[in-house]
């Protein structure tokens, strides 16, 4: 039986539990109780006609109710739609109409037809009723999940059953979670995978947290999770609060993260954007190893470090069931077994001809290589090659890793408005940035770089955000808006700092 239908063919064992942790509080339940509950969810949603391939939104936080509203809708063949609130700012009636909703449950305040508060889901009469007997096939959809890209208007695929499928099975087999671990998971449970580690307890008998981003520094440490699942601005920041304590304090780094972690992580699992080098670096010497992967919406997980299996530089192995295909300009195509989708369904014209190939083919638009060995490593985004005047084709993400080394440097962006030469636009770790520090940098990146790839200033930006609108939700620079809004300091001679 796949793992998906596994999750919905009856109740798990007794004994493991899901915690939702917030600022100052913690509720837990036995996953038999979170199963029994989602029933009556169920039957709830059934009672408001909802019927199999029906759209169920939900604009909420991380909850106990958006859990039970997700495993209901697996239950009886529903499609869950999870809109981010930090991204989806339209109205309760608008995305009903435009995603073709049935219902949506929201925890804002909102009083639209067919619109209901997320906690009306608390306290629902237990089930008189058995559940009709349903089973998902592998091009059957449960989600219609939402891409994070850096600019335009979000689209919309119907993730296959299948696909999510092959990522949990390739995830268990990689890890081999179970009794005694702790999945904690801040990121919202809009975005899918993050749902995966729910249906990852129910089938494999472990613990699941789920927390806030906001809620999660103070959670993790009354947790005790083994398992942490972030992006690689959660550990940027975590290891600037960690480099901090250790020098108010003098802690060694371990004593430091054992304290912020709570003291059982196994390992920590990281992806959606590229990490830090120095920071795998910093929480590898600290004991507590840091995987990193790759995958898109429109692929799910492609290749994963992990344990016995890890090679600093790369994103992993490439999974069973997906194959790695390099084109001739160096772009990642990758065909699932099982794919997640062949087009979008909200999307602009021609955009998913430009992603969806036939022989169930993704291009991801990023660029990279496959060793001997068959580790990924990705070398950036086809679109972030900068083209000089003299035709030269540099690929700016190996220099911005290398920039990012410095701690003073949190992030930052290359660019080049006159093709002549490479413009740095750094977010400082700290405030105020300190000049020396980040001239220091640029000379140090740059005697390792070949003449054309040398920068010739940095100009200091705003900390890089979602708020300030220059991170995406999943803390990945916004490109066009970084450069749009420094543009003036880019090109004013008189701006900037020089090595």
């Amino acid at each position: 039986m796949s793992v998906i239908n596994r999750v919905i063919s009856g109740p798990p064992r007794p004994g493991n539990r899901l915690a939702v942790a917030r600022l100052g509080a913690t509720e837990a339940w036995d996953l038999t109780e979170v199963w029994e509950m989602s029933g009556r969810v169920a039957e709830y949603l059934l009672g408001l006609g909802v019927r199999p391939g029906d759209r169920i939104g939900i604009v909420a936080a991380n909850s106990l109710e958006w859990v039970l509203l997700d495993l209901a809708a697996l239950r009886i063949k529903a499609v869950t739609a999870g809109f981010d609130p930090g991204k989806f700012d339209a109205t309760g009636a608008d995305l009903m109409a435009r995603y073709g909703l049935t219902v949506l449950f929201t925890d804002q305040d909102e009083t639209a037809e067919r619109v209901r508060p997320i906690t009306a889901l608390r306290g629902l009469p237990p089930s008189d009723t058995d559940l009709p007997t349903m089973s998902w096939k592998p091009g059957e959809a449960p989600a219609l999940k939402f891409t994070s890209g850096s600019s335009g208007p979000a689209k919309s695929l119907l993730a296959s059953a299948g696909s999510i499928d092959s990522s949990l099975a390739a995830v268990q087999d990689m890890f081999a979670h179970g009794p005694g671990d702790d999945l904690f998971v801040f990121l919202p449970l809009s975005l899918l995978q993050q749902r995966y580690w729910v249906y990852s307890a129910l089938v494999f008998g472990h613990d699941v947290t789920i927390s806030t981003y906001e809620a999660a520094f103070a959670a993790l440490r009354t947790a005790r999770p083994t398992v942490v699942m972030g992006v690689p601005g959660f550990y940027e920041t975590t290891r600037a609060h960690l480099e901090a304590r250790a020098a108010r304090t003098g802690t060694l780094p371990a004593e430091a993260a054992a304290e912020v972690f709570g003291g059982r992580i196994r390992y920590l699992w990281t992806g959606s954007a590229p990490a830090n080098p120095a920071t795998l670096r910093y929480f590898a010497d600290a004991g507590l190893p840091v995987f990193e992967g790759y995958g898109l919406n429109e692929t799910c997980i492609v290749a994963k470090n992990h344990p016995g299996a890890y090679r600093p530089g790369s994103v992993g192995r490439v999974l069973p069931g997906k194959e790695v295909l390099i084109d001739s300009d160096g772009v990642i195509n990758v065909r699932s077994e099982l794919p997640v989708a062949t087009r979008y369904e909200h999307a602009e014209p021609g955009d998913s001809e430009k992603m969806f190939r036939p022989g169930g083919i993704v291009r991801t638009g990023d660029l990279g290589d496959l060793d001997e060995d068959g580790y990924l490593f990705v070398h950036g985004r086809a679109d972030d090659v900068i083209v000089l005047e003299n035709g030269k084709k540099i690929a700016v993400r190996r220099i911005e890793e290398r920039l990012k080394v410095c701690p003073a440097i949190e992030d930052c962006v290359v660019t080049n408005p006159s093709q002549r030469q490479l413009v740095a636009i750094v977010s400082p770790a700290v405030h105020p940035a300190d000049p020396e520090l980040v001239a220091a940098a640029l000379r140090q990146a740059n005697a390792a770089l070949e003449n054309d790839e040398k920068i010739a200033k940095a100009v200091l930006a705003d900390r890089f955000s979602v708020d300030n609108g220059l991170l995406s939700s999943q803390f990945k620079p916004r490109r066009k808006q970084i450069e749009a809004r420094y543009r003036s300091l880019v090109i004013d001679p008189e701006e900037g700092i020089r090595a």
